[in-house]
């Protein structure tokens, strides 16, 4: 690692106000007339849209784009007392066992079966196995079949709702649909890997046409992401594993990209985490991996692969600013936060996004 600010190993350095007003509750229409903050190479920002990002890619370009698709985690269900309870289905852990956070989870006792309830349909028994130490979650016996997030979709599509994250207020049905990229397809998410969901077809279609190439990795967005960093030196910092899969097509289409001189652009900090991760797994250089990942990313940090990046403005105190820090600088991220704020940027998953070419990643940073 390169040198670096001593207040940049500091979780408390990575603060800043954001009024609430700031945090969307509703997402944009379309999805590519989101604001998008343009990060300039000399300093500043230009502000446009995220239609925009035809003129800002190159042809030859690869952008690397996360397909999990979000689950419908959220249940609702009753205790045999009438007592209401939330489940949030995070993770398998073996014979149609999964690992779920519970409200309230104090009354969930070993041994006890809790009812599912959802409208139009029957109700659906589930016993509590055990207690999870470790999240304060509780493990739930589901249908044996429900080995993985594949066979349990097609139930959490009749029983379950769309998670949303807890800032978000303002629920409706066509969130089932607005909180999942255009390209999902491997359900396996409790949240959406947001910067994502800004590329509609239609610029997804007008990308092709420029010659910007696609591709795929796969991260499955969990509860970890969110969960604050308590963690005052950095230099101490752990965080949870994800799981992901980068497939040959991807490190092909990589070394492909380095070949014709164009530039790997990551959509989001999930792809960011994906690629670099797996690289990390291999001495500093991609290859085919399906499996754990466990990397923190902040400032100091050398990518291997990543050049650019398409992200949403995030919590502060959080990993994912630590991650976008690394590319360019604590100091001025915090200052393109305060920009962003008093030009009335929308924040977190529903909100817009910033573009970081390149050229205006720290030179210690980049690949």
């Amino acid at each position: 690692m390169s040198w670096v600010d001593p207040a940049d190993q500091w979780l408390s350095s990575y603060s800043f106000d954001l009024p609430p007003e700031r945090i969307a509750q509703r997402p944009v229409e379309p999805r590519h007339d989101a604001r998008l903050l343009m990060v300039q190479p000399a300093g500043g920002a230009r502000h446009g849209r995220v239609w925009d990002l035809q003129q800002a890619l190159r042809p030859g370009d690869l952008l690397v784009v996360n397909d999990t698709r979000v689950l419908r985690a959220r249940l609702a269900a009753r205790r045999p007392s009438g007592g209401a309870v939330e489940l949030l289905v995070l993770e398998p852990v073996g014979g149609g066992r999964w690992l779920c956070l519970a409200k309230p989870a104090k009354k969930l006792k070993p041994g006890e079966s809790i009812t599912v309830e959802a409208a139009g349909q029957a109700p659906l028994p589930l016993q509590v196995v055990d207690d999870d130490p470790a999240t304060g979650g509780r493990i739930l016996q589901f249908p044996p079949g429900c080995t993985d997030a594949a066979a349990l979709e097609p139930l959490l599509l009749r029983y379950g709702a769309i998670p949303l994250p807890p800032y978000i207020h303002e629920h409706s049905d066509g969130d089932n649909q607005r909180y999942q990229t255009c390209y999902a397809s491997k359900p396996g998410a409790v949240a959406a890997p947001t910067a994502g969901l800004h590329l509609s077809d239609q610029l997804l279609d007008a990308l092709a046409a420029r010659q910007v190439e696609l591709a795929r990795v796969t991260l499955h967005v969990g509860l970890g992401t969110f969960r604050p960093v308590e963690t005052e030196d950095l230099s101490q910092l752990q965080l949870h594993s994800e799981w992901v899969e980068v497939g040959e097509a991807v490190v092909a289409a990589v070394e492909a990209c380095r070949q014709r001189g164009g530039r790997v652009i990551a959509v989001g900090t999930t792809s960011v985490r994906s690629l670099e991760g797996v690289a990390a797994l291999h001495g500093g250089k991609l290859a085919p991996h399906q499996g754990p990942v466990n990397l923190v990313i902040r400032p100091g940090f050398r990518f291997a692969v990543v050049q650019g990046l398409l992200t949403n403005f995030h919590l502060p105190n959080s990993s994912l600013l630590l991650l976008v820090s690394a590319l360019i600088g604590r100091q001025r991220l915090l200052n393109l936060y305060g920009d962003a704020i008093a030009e009335g940027y929308r924040f977190f998953s529903y909100g817009d996004a910033m573009w970081i070419p390149p050229e205006a990643v720290l030179p210690d940073a980049s690949p």
